[in-house]
Formats: structure tokens, C-alpha cells, sequence
């Protein structure tokens, strides 16, 4: 087999090891669950687990592939263990979460080209969103208690009814950003500076629904809708702008679709108090922890308690992962918003600084599997123990933000009062003075003033000797007894050796006493350390000093010994 032959076997084998795309799973966001299809056994994927997801990545706990060319659910870099894209992915069970729209799109529509507001909001008066409000007011004027309801959970249908408008939340929020742009763009002739002062939509709503028609706006009253500050800015830049007087037609454009937005903020209001009175009863920690609205996503997308709280924490921080398509790969802003779900989008984490929220998110994940654990067990039904974790949270993402310590400023020892050995010390001392400056060089290198000195030939050259061998009254060089010539220790040692075995020959015998007898006195003590001639001689001293017949005197002689 060639090598071409056996690379290409290689790639074929590759290809047929290498898991085939999943399916996109869709699901309606009926009060029902949908009936989730799965690929079969004649397929190489197999049924998403909890054990299946529990894989971890190198940064956010998820298997990060290659960069691909950009499409939707294909190299978006978020995979599970079975190969299935992380994005949009629906576990067994759970209800696909409403997706939110672009911002940065809907600002690219023209809304110029629709005449009515109901040909881009079609939500407003559609029999889906009468159904969801119809049925909040049924449960709400009959409540059950869910937090004592026996059976699961996933059965009950105020439950459904909790993740279906919890879903119907969201595509009201994309309606009422639809709505916004459509105002903006039909009465930007009357104030085109308004959208530029008034970026808030239901305050540019509230501002134009004040204006109308009005020709004079310093004579509005903003009062009860704007802040001082921009009622201020509104008047001022009111005498200068360059816009004009709305027709009957545009003006009744303008006037239906401010009531479109008005229902869809009642509608907003009416599903938000429904979903947050029902998770506080069903899912109590959970909610405090990351708010209502995220965790009736999160359950809605899981499955139920019982569901996410088998997952892996992980997971349960990619669930709702937006796609990034080509729209949103470079340009927009949901392509810095990777590896991030719904608990990236909740209040506690989006407290924390920009650079800390991932890690924030990871913080918050695990301790979301834990109140749902704790929630599905029925346990803790006053929410302690959320409030008690959200605290724990908040202390951790405050200890994010703070700046490292300061490198500490050791202290200088303590001085000490008493003198320390300076360097050198009595060795160091005498070796210096080893080869110190002799007293003859010192006297070379000293000359007496008016007087030449003497000089000697070395070689081809000629030294000075200074002041050696001067004599006369000028004061010689003092002589230095540490400069001086000393004898080392071995010689010392041999010295005093051969001086004790001197003094040992001169002293006297062992036999010898310092007692004699003399026929005169008898006993008589005697020095023994005067030598015999001294003795002699002291006694011819005492016996014959006065005669003048035995005692010759001699002449005094200079020689030594003499």
C-alpha cells in the first residue's frame, strides 16, 4: 500500500468515527409539553442524559471545538459529550425556550414601509396571547397550593401554564421593541431630536404620547412621566428643532401603535405577577436566587425540578446559549456573550464587574443546582436557605472586585545598643599589618628638607634612600610596634621550647638544698641562685676586705672578663 493509499484510508476512517449533526428539536410553547423526538438506533446518536452532559471544558465546563464558517449550530465551539451543539439544546422533557430578538437588527429595520402598526406587531392581538391571559386569570382567581400538590410536578397544569407565559414574557419584551422602533421611526418628522435625548422606550412613549400634536412643547406638562433633567433638555432643544406638524394619518399611526405598547406592557405586567407568585411557591430558593423570570426559564428548558436537578452544574450554566450566526459573529454584541445562558442574564451576576462575571456564573450555577435540590425535596419552603446562599454570593463577588493587597512594607530590625564586630575583626588586622609599610620604606619615602639624599644604583636606575642612615636633630620616624617584624606562632613556640631546656641546664640538681653547715655558725641558709664566683667573691669581701697584705689591688681593666 502506497502512502497516499493509506492516508486516504485514515481520512475515510475518520469520517465514519465522527458523529453525524443532531436534528434542531422543536417545541411549541403550548401549556402541553411537546413530544421531543429523538434519533433512532439506526443513527450513531443516542438519547441525551444527565450523564451524558457532564463533561467539563478547559474554561467554562464544556467541550470547546474549532472555529467554524460561522452558520447556526455549526462550529459554534459548544459541544456535549455525544458531539450534539450545546446551543439550543433541549434535554428530554423540557419546553424550548422563546428566543429574544437582535437589538442591533431591529434598529437596521425601516418601519417607514408599514403603514400600520399591526402588519409588525402581530402579537398583540393574537389568540395565543388571549389564551395565556385568559388563563392567568382563571388560576389567579382560583389558586391551587403546588408547593403542597401531590404527584410531580411536570404534571400539573398551572405549572405548564407558568413556563408557557413565562416564555410569552419574552416574545413580549421582542413586540414591544418592535412597537418602540415603529413609534420612533413615524414620529421622527414632528421631533427627530427626541430619540437622541430619550433612550429609555417607555419614557420615549410617555414623552410622545405628553407632545402629540402640540406646537408649542414648553408648554407640555412632563411632570408626572420625565425627570427634571430632561424635561430641560426636551424645552431647549424644542426651540430649535427642525421637525413639522404630523398629518390626521400619520398622527393615528403614531396614536394606535402607543396603545399596542400600552397592552403589551399590561400583558407584561399581569404574566411577570403570575410567574412570580407561582415560582415562590414552587420553587422558592430558586427563585430568590436568580430571580423569578430565570428560573421558570430554567425549569420550562430542563424539564421541571426533578429534572435540573439532576444536572450538572456545569450544564445547567449553558442552558439558553445563543446561537452565533454571521449576523452576530464580529459585529454585534452577542458574540462577547459566549458560554453564557440564562444565569448570565440574572441580577446577581450581572452585579458583578465585567471581568468577573464568568466566573460569577460559575459560582451561581452550582449553587442553582443546589436550591433546586433542595426545592424538588420540598425542603427549606421559606426560602432560607436562598437567601442565606444569594448572601454567601454577594460577599464572593464583592471579594472579585476588590484589589489585590498591597505587597507589605517589611519593618527594619530593630538597632542594637551594644557595638557589633565591624568587618574584618583581629585576623583581618593582622594580616594587614603582615604586609603593611616597613619602617625602612617609610623612612625612603621621607626627605629632609635643603639636604639631598643619598642614591644608589639598581641596574640601569637609580633609588633614593630617603632618610636612611641620616642622623642629625630632625626628628627620625617614630617606630610603629604593630609594623614591626614578629615572630609567628611556631616560632614563638620554638623559642620558648629552647629557652625552658636553657633554663633547665643553668638550675641546680634535684639534690642540691639551700642549707650548708659552717664551722662558724653551723646552719647557715645560702642563695642558691648565686653562682660560685659571686660566692667566692662575697666572702672574701666579708673576711678579707681590710687587709692590706692579702688584698693586692689591681688595675682596672676594660676587657670583659677581666
Amino acid at each position: 500500500m502506497s502512502l497516499a493509499d493509506a492516508l486516504l484510508a485514515d481520512f475515510s476512517d475518520e469520517e465514519e468515527r465522527s458523529p453525524s449533526p443532531a436534528p434542531e428539536q422543536s417545541s411549541s410553547s403550548s401549556a402541553a409539553p411537546p413530544d421531543l423526538s429523538f434519533p433512532g438506533p439506526g443513527t450513531n446518536k443516542r438519547p441525551a442524559s444527565a450523564m451524558d452532559l457532564d463533561t467539563v471544558g478547559e474554561e467554562d465546563g464544556i467541550n470547546e471545538g474549532g472555529e467554524g464558517d460561522g452558520g447556526e449550530g455549526e462550529g459554534d465551539g459548544l459541544t456535549l459529550e455525544d458531539g450534539t451543539s450545546a446551543v439550543g439544546y433541549v434535554p428530554e422533557g423540557g419546553v424550548k425556550p422563546a428566543e429574544e430578538l437582535d437589538k442591533e437588527d431591529v434598529e437596521r429595520t425601516d418601519m417607514m414601509g408599514f403603514e400600520d402598526v399591526g402588519k409588525v406587531a402581530k402579537l398583540a392581538g393574537s389568540r395565543k396571547l388571549q389564551d395565556v391571559i385568559k388563563d392567568i386569570a382563571r388560576f389567579t382567581e382560583s389558586p391551587t397550593d403546588m408547593s403542597t400538590a401531590s404527584g410531580p410536578l411536570e404534571e400539573n397544569p398551572e405549572y405548564h401554564l407558568v413556563v408557557t407565559a413565562n416564555n410569552m414574557s419574552v416574545e413580549v419584551d421582542n413586540e414591544i421593541l418592535i412597537v418602540h422602533k415603529f413609534i420612533r421611526d413615524h414620529y421622527a418628522p414632528r421631533f427627530p431630536e427626541l430619540e437622541q435625548l430619550i433612550a429609555e422606550p417607555w419614557t420615549y412613549i410617555a414623552a410622545v404620547n405628553a407632545i402629540g400634536q402640540s406646537e408649542d412643547v414648553t408648554k407640555v406638562d412632563f411632570s408626572k412621566t420625565l425627570l427634571p433633567a430632561t424635561i430641560l433638555s426636551i424645552t431647549l432643544t424644542a426651540t430649535t428643532s427642525r421637525g413639522r406638524m404630523l398629518s390626521r394619518a400619520e398622527y393615528e399611526t403614531v396614536q394606535r401603535a402607543i396603545t399596542v405598547a400600552q397592552d403589551l406592557r399590561d400583558a407584561r405586567e399581569k404574566i411577570f405577577n403570575f410567574v412570580e407568585s407561582r415560582m415562590a411557591a414552587v420553587a422558592p430558593n430558586l427563585s430568590i436566587l436568580v430571580g423569578t423570570g430565570i428560573a421558570a426559564k430554567l425549569l420550562g428548558l430542563a424539564g421541571g425540578l426533578a429534572a435540573i436537578s439532576r444536572q450538572p452544574s456545569c450544564n445547567i450554566m449553558l442552558f439558553g446559549a445563543m446561537k452565533k450566526t454571521l449576523a452576530t459573529s464580529h459585529l454585534s454584541a452577542a458574540s462577547q456573550q459566549r458560554h453564557t445562558g440564562f444565569i448570565f442574564q440574572s441580577a446577581i451576576v450581572q452585579s458583578a464587574q465585567p471581568e468577573d462575571r464568568r466566573r460569577a456564573q460559575r459560582a451561581v450555577a452550582a449553587k442553582v443546582v443546589l436550591a433546586a435540590r433542595i426545592d424538588a425535596g420540598k425542603g427549606s419552603r421559606d426560602g432560607s436557605f436562598g437567601k442565606t446562599t444569594l448572601a454567601q454570593l454577594q460577599k464572593k463577588i464583592e471579594k472579585m472586585a476588590e484589589p489585590p493587597p498591597n505587597k507589605l512594607i517589611k519593618a527594619l530590625p530593630i538597632p542594637q545598643e551594644t557595638n557589633r564586630k565591624k568587618r574584618g575583626g583581629k585576623r583581618a588586622r593582622k594580616q594587614k599589618e603582615a604586609y603593611a609599610q616597613t619602617e625602612l620604606r617609610k623612612l625612603q619615602n621621607r626627605m629632609e628638607f635643603g639636604k639631598a639624599e643619598e642614591e644608589i644604583g639598581v641596574d640601569d636606575e637609580t633609588v633614593g634612600l630617603g632618610m636612611i642612615g641620616s642622623a642629625g636633630k630632625v626628628r627620625g620616624e617614630m617606630a610603629d610596634s604593630r609594623s614591626k617584624a614578629k615572630l609567628s606562632r611556631a616560632n614563638k613556640l620554638r623559642t620558648q621550647l629552647l629557652g625552658r631546656s636553657q633554663a633547665s641546664n643553668d638550675a641546680a640538681s634535684g639534690m642540691s638544698t639551700s642549707l650548708s653547715f659552717t664551722p662558724v655558725q653551723g646552719l647557715e641558709i645560702v642563695t642558691p641562685s648565686l653562682s660560685a664566683a659571686q660566692r667566692v667573691k662575697a666572702a672574701n669581701d666579708r673576711w678579707f676586705a681590710g687587709g692590706t697584705f692579702t688584698h693586692v689591688k689591681k688595675d682596672q681593666s676594660n676587657l670583659p672578663g677581666q
